[in-house]
C-alpha cells in the first residue's frame, strides 16, 4: 500500500492530461513538432543550398574587394589604377548590393547571375592591374558554384574562368612564354580539382543532412508515438477501478494512477513514512510488523500475489484489500522495479462471510430435524410387522435421508473452515487402521455396483495426526472413487512412507476429469458439467475439505486424472512423530 506525501506524489492524473482521450492527438505544450515533415520542401529544391550564399557569402567577398581597393590606393594612389579596375570593383560592389536586396527566394535559379557577375569582375579587376594577384579571387565563386549547382555549377565556373584568363592572354601583346604558364594551366587545374572535390563534398553533405532529417523525422514520429502511448496507458490506469504503483529498483515512487491516490487518501499511509498506522493480516486479528507490510515489502523488491490486509482496528469499520507485486525487467533481463496493485475486496469478503453464516446457520438448523426423522426411520424399520412395500419405501427415504445429512455435514465443515474455527486433534495413530475402517463402512456401496476394492497397504504406517480428520479426507476419496466409477470397475488404495513423509494413494477405472476442470477441482461447489448431467450427486465440497485437512497436517492433496481412464489422488502428509 503507498505512501502519501505531496513531495512524492506522482500521480498519473496529473502528468497525462496533455492528450486528447477520444482522439489520441496531442495539444497544448506536450505536442511534438514534427521536425522531418518540415524539410521535405527544402530537399526538392537543388538550388536551396545557394540561399545562405545571397548575402552572408557575398558579403564576405565584397568586404575582400574593399581590402584590395584600399591597399591597393595606399600603394599607387588613384590616378595610377587602371580604369578597368574600378569597373571591376564597381560591379563587385553592385552584385554585394544585390544579394540582401533581391528576394532569391522566389527566385533560385537567378541566384547564379551573382557568382557569375563576381566572376566578371574579378576579371575587370585582374585585368586592370595584373600584378595584384585579383585572380586568386576566383576560388570564391568557383566553390560557391560548384557547392550550390554540383557538377555543373562547377565545370561553368570553371569554364568562365578559363574563358576570362585565355582571352587576356590572346589580347595581350607579345609571344606567350614560360611565365604565362600559371595562368594558362595551372590556375585552370587547380580551380578545376577545388570545383570538383567543392561539388562531391557538398554532394555527400546533402546526402547526409537528407539522412539525418530523415533519422530525425524517424525517431520525431517514434517519440510522438511513445507519447501517445503513454498517454492512452495513462488514460487507462486512471480509468480502472483498482490502486496501481510502480517503484523504480532504488524502491522510489515512480507512477502512480487515480484511484490509487484517492485510495490512500481513504486509508491512510502504509509506507515507512507512516510506519505507526495499524495493518492486520488477512484473519482480521494479528497486526503486521512494520517490515511485513505489503507496500514496504513490494519497494524491497519481494513478490506476492492476493496478500489480503485489513486497515482498522477489529470493532471499527474496517477495510480490506488485495495486493499483487509483480517485478519488473528492462529489455536486458534486469531489474527494474516492481508493480503494486491493490484493490478494495471489503465488499466482497463481506458478502462471502454473510454467505457463509447463511449457509451454516441454516445447515445447523436442518441437521437437528433431520436427525430426529432418520432416528423415527430407524425405529419404523426395526418393526418386525412392518409390510414389505412400506420398508422399502422407509428404505428409499432412510438414504436420501442419510444422502442429505451427510451433504449438510459438508456444508458446516465448509462454512467453520472458512471462518477458520477447524482445530486438529493430533495423536498417534496407524494408518491402514484408518484405511481399514473406511473401506469397511464404504463397501456395500462398492458391491451395489460390482466395484472391486483393491488394497496395496501391507506396511504399517504410524504418525501424529487427527485421525478423525484423516478419515474425513480417507472416506471422501473413497465414495469420489466409486460415485464416478463405471459398473464392474475397480478401486484400488495404498498406505506406504518414505522417511518422515507418509502416502496415500488411491486409483478407480472411472468417467475421469477433463484437462479444463482439472484446475477447477478444489473450488468450493464446483461440479463438471459431465457430472452435472449425471445422475451421481455430490456438493462439491469434499475434495476442497479434504485438500484443507491435509495441508493443515503440513502435507498436500493433488490428482492425475485422464478423461475416460480414471483418477489418482495422492496424499501427502508428513508423519510428525516424534524424535
Amino acid at each position: 500500500m503507498p505512501a502519501k506525501s505531496t513531495g512524492d506524489r506522482t500521480a498519473l492524473s496529473d502528468d497525462a492530461t496533455s492528450g486528447d482521450s477520444t482522439t489520441g492527438q496531442h495539444t497544448g505544450p506536450q505536442a511534438p513538432i514534427r521536425l522531418g515533415r518540415l524539410s521535405g520542401s527544402a530537399r526538392s529544391e537543388p538550388v536551396g543550398r545557394m540561399t545562405g550564399y545571397s548575402a552572408f557569402p557575398q558579403l564576405l567577398f565584397g568586404l575582400a574587394v574593399v581590402a584590395i581597393l584600399f591597399a591597393t590606393l595606399i600603394f599607387q594612389g588613384v590616378d595610377k589604377n587602371s580604369v578597368l579596375f574600378y569597373v571591376g570593383v564597381i560591379l563587385a560592389f553592385v552584385a554585394t548590393a544585390l544579394a540582401p536586396i533581391v528576394p532569391w527566394q522566389q527566385f533560385p535559379r537567378l541566384l547564379i547571375a551573382l557568382p557569375i557577375m563576381d566572376i566578371v569582375a574579378i576579371s575587370f579587376i585582374r585585368a586592370g592591374e595584373p600584378l595584384i594577384g585579383a585572380g586568386l579571387l576566383w576560388v570564391f565563386p568557383t566553390i560557391w558554384m560548384a557547392s550550390a549547382f554540383g557538377i555543373a555549377g562547377a565545370i561553368t565556373a570553371v569554364s568562365l574562368v578559363c574563358t576570362a584568363t585565355w582571352t587576356t592572354l590572346a589580347v595581350e601583346p607579345g609571344e606567350i612564354t614560360i611565365a604565362s604558364l600559371p595562368a594558362l594551366v595551372i590556375l585552370p587545374m587547380v580551380l578545376a580539382f577545388v570545383a570538383v572535390s567543392t561539388s562531391l563534398t557538398a554532394k555527400r553533405t546533402e546526402a547526409q543532412r537528407v539522412l539525418l532529417n530523415k533519422q530525425a523525422g524517424q525517431l520525431e514520429t517514434a517519440l510522438w508515438r511513445a507519447q501517445d502511448q503513454e498517454s492512452r496507458l495513462a488514460e487507462i490506469l486512471n480509468a480502472v477501478n483498482f490502486g496501481v504503483v510502480r517503484f523504480d529498483k532504488i524502491g522510489a515512487r515512480a507512477m502512480v494512477n487515480r484511484f490509487q491516490t484517492s485510495l490512500q487518501d481513504e486509508v491512510g499511509e502504509l509506507s515507512d513514512v507512516n510506519p505507526d498506522l495499524p495493518v492486520w493480516a488477512e484473519d482480521g486479528l494479528t497486526p503486521l510488523e512494520p517490515e511485513d507490510k505489503p507496500y514496504i515489502r513490494s519497494r524491497r523488491g519481494e513478490e506476492f500475489e492476493n496478500l489480503t490486509v485489513w486497515l482498522g482496528a477489529p470493532g471499527s469499520e474496517r477495510i480490506a484489500l488485495a495486493l499483487t507485486s509483480r517485478r519488473l525487467y528492462d529489455h536486458e533481463g534486469g531489474y527494474d522495479g516492481t508493480v503494486l496493485v491493490s484493490r478494495n475486496v471489503t465488499s466482497e469478503i463481506n458478502a462471502i462471510r454473510a454467505r457463509d453464516d447463511l449457509v451454516a446457520s441454516v445447515s445447523h438448523e436442518l441437521r437437528t430435524p433431520l436427525t430426529s426423522i432418520l432416528g423415527y426411520l430407524d425405529l419404523a424399520l426395526d418393526d418386525p410387522g412392518l409390510p414389505a412395500t412400506v420398508a422399502k419405501q422407509l428404505t428409499i427415504a432412510q438414504t436420501n435421508g442419510d444422502r442429505l445429512l451427510e451433504l449438510i455435514a459438508d456444508i458446516l465443515a465448509a462454512s467453520r473452515d472458512v471462518n477458520r474455527t477447524m482445530a486438529l486433534d493430533r495423536t498417534g495413530c496407524e494408518l491402514r487402521e484408518i484405511v481399514d475402517r473406511s473401506v469397511e463402512s464404504l463397501a456395500h456401496l462398492a458391491a451395489e455396483r460390482n466395484i472391486t476394492i483393491i488394497r496395496h497397504d501391507e506396511e504399517t504406517v504410524r504418525l501424529f495426526a487427527d485421525p478423525f480428520r484423516l478419515r474425513q479426507v480417507v472416506d471422501n476419496l473413497l465414495s469420489n472413487g466409486i460415485k464416478y466409477n463405471r459398473d464392474d470397475g475397480e478401486l484400488s488404495i495404498g498406505v506406504t512412507s518414505e522417511g518422515d513423509t507418509a502416502w496415500i494413494i488411491v486409483r478407480d477405472t472411472g468417467i475421469g476429469i477433463s484437462e479444463e476442470d482439472q484446475p477447477k477441482l478444489f473450488e468450493r461447489f464446483f461440479r463438471s458439467d459431465l457430472v452435472r448431467n449425471s445422475t451421481v450427486h455430490g456438493s462439491g465440497l469434499g475434495l476442497a475439505i479434504s485438500r484443507d485437512i491435509v495441508r493443515l497436517h503440513g502435507g498436500d492433496l493433488t490428482l492425475h486424472s485422464v478423461l475416460g481412464e480414471g483418477t489418482t489422488a495422492v496424499v501427502r502428509i508428513p508423519r510428525g512423530l516424534p524424535e
